[in-house]
């Protein structure tokens, strides 16, 4: 049978103060469906449940309730009730009177309300407690009293904002399945919000996950969780070995230079993805065994499982020494110029590379007007170099004449080989000024610049590979001295849950199935 769409989003935009909170939403929920609006604080989650329960109005966009567009209809109007995280039951009525309340707004008979009242007792699990006061129940408790409040009106639709969120641990697990029972025994629709993923997947038909008022992904929990449409639905439905990858074609794909079937297609040749492996998909082997092998870092019991950590892929790195020293600025005799460079070296093999502009960026070299504080161009620059190591002199010179002679030392750099990562890394000593350092906007790439730090691949040195920086003094307060930088591609780890346990320090083989493979499309940001 044809299921019935009961409620349509159709381009949804909210903004509060001039932020966009909703960019656009349009998604479909049917009769019957217990659907879970997911996502973290801010993603417009609660935003779209208050559009529709009619407390908040959309700044475009049309909300339609079972054909009907309801946008400009008050909450009372609307066939659907909301149980919010804090229950609002009054504390001076009875649970029985709390449940009537609403019926008796509308006015019906007393053997009415009492069969609807009764009714609602005995689905929430409350049979006994009608002349309770509400104060004085658990917090499950009041929960279930707020629901049947909500449920005895017999609305179409029943929103649920958070409230879970209240409850201990123990007690919140009891009630997600108490929720979906309740919703189950009496057939409505139920539109819940969390940003709980385990309540999602325990409770829900559909998830429709959030990001920046913006929908990722919706489908069934298995659907979201097997198959996550990018980086960050993998990342917030549970835990993930996320890897950059390439889909080679179909059924194919490529990462930390291992070929591996998997059952994903549609791709173009050579795409450059994302591949997810759950923790749990993945089996602790012997090394012969393994489709990859790495050490055990870490090992942690969870209670019904050990989280490892095993790395597969071990980061390459290079330390290298950055020399700072006093300004050297050099002033013309006019006073109307001043003029400044570095010392630098460079590779052997790089010399014939060089030109002007590089030689400038590799010295830092800069002139500049010092009243009018206006940088002033490097006209000439002055130096011969040979595929020989050895000091060479460079001079900087403006076309004022003011000019500053400093030294490019060629030397035969060696470069870090890492072959199981199948990468090369290299960066050399420097000098720089304190000046230099603490002016830096962007430190980190300026290291990188100013070491000449590149990372690639052995196998084909034209593909480079991300580097990060890791240094120990605060840029702000600098000093005269050596300072240590240490440049670093990431290693790759795997994160396993497993029922076995394995000592830290051990070679292993790590092995998956095709179908524990899953591919995304890469995110571009």
């Amino acid at each position: 049978m044809e299921e019935k769409k009961l409620i349509e989003f159709r381009n949804i935009v909210k903004s509060f103060d001039g932020q966009i909170v909703l960019k656009g939403i349009n998604l479909d929920i049917f009769e019957n469906e217990f659907v879970t609006l997911l996502g973290p604080s801010g993603c417009g989650k609660t935003t779209l449940l208050r559009i529709l329960g009619g407390f908040l109005d959309a700044d475009e966009g049309s909300v339609i309730f079972d054909g009907e567009e309801i946008s400009k209809k008050p909450p009372y109007e609307r066939e659907l009730n909301t149980v919010f995280q804090k229950y609002a039951l009054f504390p001076h009525l009875s649970v029985y009177e709390n449940i009537a309340f609403g019926l008796k707004i509308k006015k019906m008979s007393k053997d009415i309300i009492d069969q609807k009242v009764m009714k609602m007792l005995k689905l929430i699990g409350l049979e006994g407690y009608e002349d309770k006061n509400t104060t004085l129940l658990s917090g499950g408790q009041q929960q279930r009293v707020a629901i049947a409040r909500a449920l005895v009106n017999e609305p179409k639709v029943l929103l649920l904002d958070e409230p879970l969120a209240a409850l201990d641990l123990k007690l919140r697990k009891e009630m997600q399945y108490e929720l979906k029972r309740i919703q189950q025994e009496v057939g409505i629709t139920f539109i819940f919000v969390t940003h709980d993923q385990e309540e999602a997947l325990t409770m829900s038909d559909k998830i429709v996950v959030m990001k920046n008022g913006e929908i990722q992904q919706v489908g069934t929990p298995q659907d979201i969780y097997n198959e996550p449409a990018n980086r960050f639905v993998a990342n917030f439905i549970g835990e993930s070995n996320i890897i950059p990858g390439v889909m080679l074609t179909d059924y194919k794909v490529r990462f930390d230079d291992i070929t591996f079937d998997c059952v994903d297609f549609g791709f173009k040749e050579k795409e450059p993805v994302d591949v997810v492996i759950r923790p749990e998909d993945i089996d602790i082997v012997d090394v012969s065994a393994g489709k990859m092998t790495g050490e055990v870092l870490s090992v942690l019991f969870k209670g019904v499982h050990y989280e490892i950590m095993v790395e597969t892929v071990p980061g390459t790195s290079v330390t290298v020494n950055m020399r700072v020293i006093r300004n050297h600025d050099i002033k013309s005799e006019d006073g109307k110029e001043m003029i400044s460079a570095n010392d630098f070296y460079v590779d052997i093999d790089d010399v014939e590379e060089l030109d002007d502009k590089e030689i400038i960026a590799l010295s830092n070299a800069q002139a500049w007007d010092p009243d009018a504080d206006e940088f002033i161009s490097i006209a000439k620059v002055e130096y011969e170099l040979s595929k020989e190591e050895g000091r060479y002199p460079v001079t900087f010179s403006t076309s004022n004449g003011t000019s500053i002679e400093k030294s490019i030392y060629v030397v035969d750099q060696p470069f870090v080989k890492n072959e199981k990562a199948n990468e090369g890394v290299m960066a050399f000593n420097f000098f720089k000024t304190v000046d230099e350092i603490t002016e830096s906007q962007a430190l980190d790439t300026d290291l990188k610049t100013w070491a000449g730090a590149q990372a690639w691949k052995l196998s084909n040195e034209d593909e480079a590979v991300d580097l990060s920086v890791d240094y120990d003094f605060e840029p702000e307060n600098v000093k005269e001295g050596v300072y240590q930088i240490t440049f670093s591609t990431t290693g790759r780890e795997f994160k396993i849950h497993t029922t076995d346990y394995t000592e830290e320090g051990q070679e292993v083989g790590l092995t998956f199935f095709p179908e524990d493979i899953h591919v995304m499309s890469r995110e571009v940001f």
